[in-house]
């Protein structure tokens, strides 16, 4: 998941969806150079096919997802997007711009979603130099089961 954070980290802000397929290594490693030396037993693949019109967060971009078929192969999903959050904890503040990462493996209960609240600019001047380098992470099992559903789905459809 970290991988996929850090990849859409570097592309900055306001950016479309993202999804990525989890491979085994083995599968891909003589296609990738440099795969072969790595730990890591699943690769991230990004995947470029999500229609420029779908937005994220929309009942369409679920609807994407569910109609999705993922090849055995596979060993899972994760979707990143860009959402509106307001922390309920929070009665006062108002919804935040965030990211959401969620993520399936095809094997039953293994799933995560994590958000990454965009900081604001004070928030980033107050914080010094490299500031926007930081990731913050927040989230776990059971956040944005709709997204779960979807990608869960995705990878038992046939």
């Amino acid at each position: 998941m970290m991988e996929a954070v850090e990849f859409v980290h570097a592309e900055g802000w306001d950016a479309a969806p993202t999804l990525f397929a989890l491979v085994p290594t083995a599968l891909v490693a003589d296609q990738l150079a440099g795969l072969e030396d790595e730990a890591a037993p699943l690769t991230l693949i990004v995947q470029e096919d999500i229609p420029e019109h779908i937005q994220p967060g929309s009942d369409e971009l679920g609807d994407y997802l569910t109609r999705l078929a993922w090849p055995e192969e596979i060993a899972g999903v994760i979707l990143a997007q860009e959402i509106m959050f307001k922390d309920t904890a929070e009665a006062e503040q108002q919804a935040r711009p965030a990211r959401l990462f969620s993520g399936v493996l095809r094997e039953e209960g293994l799933e995560l979603t994590l958000l990454q609240i965009r900081p604001t600019e004070e928030e980033l001047e107050a914080a010094g130099p490299f500031a926007q380098d930081e990731i913050q992470l927040r989230g776990g099992p059971g956040v944005a089961p709709a997204v779960i559903g979807a990608l869960r789905y995705s990878l038992d459809n046939e």
